[in-house]
């Protein structure tokens, strides 16, 4: 007997053949099921009326109206057409108003019919109007009261017909059917127990038509359970698949390399946190699986020694190592720091980026293949297939987020077995985001600066005090420093009420009269790029004008200013980034966030955060609380890789971590979960060992079940 949830959504009433179609194009729903975990996205309290003369202000909440429509006239022309009613309740009239259906929404509606209307009232002209209200036949016997859920309507859907109270009475419809009463709950018995979570039908029910508030909470947080569980459900078991499945060298010993570089030649003194995260890495390599390690540090933490010795421990074991890199700048610069490193200890090292000439290709190529070459430094020419490594035993990613899966992918087919993988970013992920979004990867933290830095001063400052910040850029210019200027746009933008690269070029030229100036921007060429940026790395410029294409990959030590134009644009996280790029030598450096007088409470806070810490995890925390997490720049680069309808990762990390822990537990005692046959599809989502794909991560509770209920006996677990 085919499941109740799963019927066609076109045999329920009020649907059919063509309104179906609208409803999967516009909001993925082709059955019951689709259509019941369709969530409101708010909620409004339908408890009690207001009177048309209580109404005052204009930013009133939606409310509802009882009374009668006394007429409805037809006004403007062409797309300005509407259809226009007046409403009253006996003590004033206000207008409804329709843009779009104006015979359907003409030929419902009755003058002198009671009615009850919904809607968000608009001041205009010191009239009030509610534009496409939810109108419904006032029932004595069956007055509206508690809540109703409010659902996203797309503009099609309203073109064709579509309202929220549309899409309430197709819900209702499926609750009221006999079918209804046959759904099974799909989570573990022990789990619903163990967290007292509200039973599926209740929490449907109460999910979108709740009597209270205390039933709603309820079902709300059954459902971010049941979202964040099946979501770490499948995070879980494929990593643990791929820790069965996916062999990795065994690294026996720690050579001379490792020794005579980190005795004799290490030009500082390893903090506590990065022999920490040596140690980590050294216990992953050794045991005979893939290392998948996740590095996180702070902008000038020591990442790149970590990434250097860990190349080593792969080179003393017979194998190469290779760094990659999401832009020339950051590569070139990993390249330097490495390779005067690596040449204290001859251990040969080489550069391949898109610049890279021919002659010098074919010689790389050639030493990659005969193993001569022991570290390779490249970007994404790195991943053509005409790379080829002799004994490619480690993979170093930095700032791993700016790659695709595709991508990615490619460097673990490029060894006889996968090679271990480290992935760095300099941008500190909150612990909810991490352990999901990075859910398969063992996790390190660099959580100490290396001795000798003086922490950089962050100032929040308006267009007022312009004068201030430039006494200051002079005051370091006269010490022989260097100094950043940061802007959000290359070209001026009549739309946008933003400082520009161009015009803040010119006025920092006519400001510093004699002072040599580069700039550098996202639109230009490679090669015009790099001769900029060697002006500033040379010291031959003095102030870099620039866009936040310098937020990763320029090491200048002199640099001790940091000035953000229109700081209120930028995420938390991104501004933290760009505060990175000074503050690298032992001199005080500042970071001053230029920002409009007028910005909003909101936006001083998130400037006040960035200048009470400099840590960058504190930071992220925020910043995903106040933005979401897909907003956070630097982190995501395309939003997160699944949708979650109900939970939030930045306000549900107790929920998620219950989540996580229910998900454990069931896959610890249903080792068949873990250890199946998987199609060769699935073995190359396993090998990917940084993100899986929204349709490779994401699949529903219901498929879940179908794809292992040959092999699994779901009544231990169901």
């Amino acid at each position: 007997m085919p499941d109740f949830l799963d019927s066609d959504i076109k045999y329920l009433k009020g649907v059919g053949e063509e309104r179906s179609k609208t409803l999967a194009k516009e909001i993925g729903v082709a059955n019951f099921r689709d259509l019941l975990y369709y969530f409101p996205f708010r909620h409004v309290d339908r408890s009690r009326f207001y009177s048309i003369r209580e109404l005052s202000g204009e930013d009133l909440p939606a409310l509802q109206i009882k009374g009668h429509f006394i007429s409805f006239s037809q006004e403007g022309e062409g797309v300005r057409k509407r259809l226009v009613g007046l409403f009253s309740d006996g003590t004033k009239l206000i207008e409804t108003v329709w843009f779009n259906n104006l015979k359907y929404f003409a030929s419902q509606y009755k003058p002198g019919v009671e009615y009850v209307i919904f809607g968000k009232p608009t001041l205009f002209r010191n009239v009030y109007s509610i534009s496409h209200p939810e109108v419904e036949i006032y029932n004595p016997d069956k007055p509206p009261t508690g809540f109703r859920g409010v659902y996203t309507i797309t503009d099609l859907m309203r073109r064709k017909g579509f309202t929220v109270l549309t899409i309430r009475r197709l819900i209702e419809s499926i609750i009221s059917q006999p079918g209804f009463n046959t759904i099974e709950e799909n989570l573990p018995k022990e789990v619903m127990e163990r967290y007292h979570l509200m039973p599926i039908k209740e929490a449907l029910l109460n999910i979108h038509f709740p009597s209270n508030a205390e039933l709603l909470q309820k079902a709300i947080e059954r459902f971010k359970f049941e979202e964040l569980y099946y979501l770490e459900l499948n995070i879980l078991r494929f990593s643990m698949e791929r820790n069965v499945r996916i062999k990795g060298y065994p690294f026996s010993k720690i050579g001379d390399n490792f020794n005579n570089f980190y005795k004799n030649s290490m030009p500082f003194n390893l903090t506590g946190a990065q022999m920490r995260v040596l140690k980590e890495i050294w216990a992953d390599m050794k045991r005979g699986r893939q290392m998948n390690r996740l590095l996180q540090g702070d902008v000038g933490s020591g990442k790149t020694m970590v990434a250097f010795l860990t190349s080593l421990m792969a080179i003393d074991n017979g194998f190469q190592a290779a760094i990659m890199a999401p832009t020339e700048i950051l590569a070139l610069q990993h390249f330097d720091t490495i390779s005067k490193w690596a040449d204290t200890i001859g251990v040969k090292v080489a550069l391949l980026t898109g610049s890279t000439r021919q002659s010098q290709r074919k010689k790389i190529h050639q030493s990659l293949e005969d193993g001569s070459l022991n570290i390779i430094i490249g970007t994404h020419a790195l991943l053509e297939d005409k790379v080829k490594f002799n004994r490619l035993g480690v993979v170093v990613i930095d700032e791993q987020h700016r790659f695709g899966v595709a991508q990615r992918a490619k460097m673990w087919n490029k060894g006889e077995v996968a090679p271990h993988v480290l992935v760095m970013t300099a941008t500190p992920i909150p612990r909810t985001l991490a352990m999901t979004v990075y859910g398969d990867l063992e996790v390190s933290v660099i959580d100490e600066l290396p001795p000798g830095r003086t922490p950089v001063t962050t100032l929040v400052r308006w267009d007022s005090s312009r004068v201030e910040v430039d006494n200051l850029i002079f005051s370091q210019l006269k010490k022989g420093r260097q100094i950043y200027i940061v802007y959000p746009l290359i070209q001026e933008n009549e739309k946008l009420d933003l400082k520009s690269l161009q015009l803040g070029y010119q006025r920092t030229c006519d400001t510093f009269v004699g002072v040599p100036v580069c700039y550098v921007h996202g639109k230009m060429r490679p090669e015009e790029k790099e001769k900029q940026m060697e002006l500033f790395v040379s010291g031959k410029a003095r102030i870099m004008v620039a866009t936040t294409v310098i937020e990763v990959g320029v090491n200048v030590p002199n640099a001790t200013v940091m000035v953000i134009e229109n700081a209120e644009r930028f995420g938390l996280s991104q501004l933290h980034q760009l505060r990175g790029r000074v503050g690298r030598g032992a001199d005080q450096s500042y970071c001053i966030l230029m920002g409009k007088q007028s910005s909003g409470s909101e936006t001083k806070k998130r400037l006040a955060i960035m200048a009470e810490t400099t840590d960058g995890f504190l930071i992220s925390e925020a910043d995903m609380k106040m933005r979401g997490p897909g907003d956070m720049e630097g982190t995501l680069q395309s939003g997160m890789p699944f949708n979650l309808k109900v939970a939030n990762l930045a306000k549900d990390g107790q929920i998620l971590t219950l989540a996580r822990d229910a998900a454990l537990s069931v896959l610890a005692g249903n080792q068949s979960l873990v250890s199946q046959d998987l199609s060769t599809a699935s073995v190359e989502k396993i090998q990917n060992p940084i993100i899986l794909s929204q349709k490779e991560i994401n699949f529903t509770k219901h498929e879940l079940r179908l794809r292992f209920a040959h092999e699994v006996d779901w009544s231990l677990i169901s």
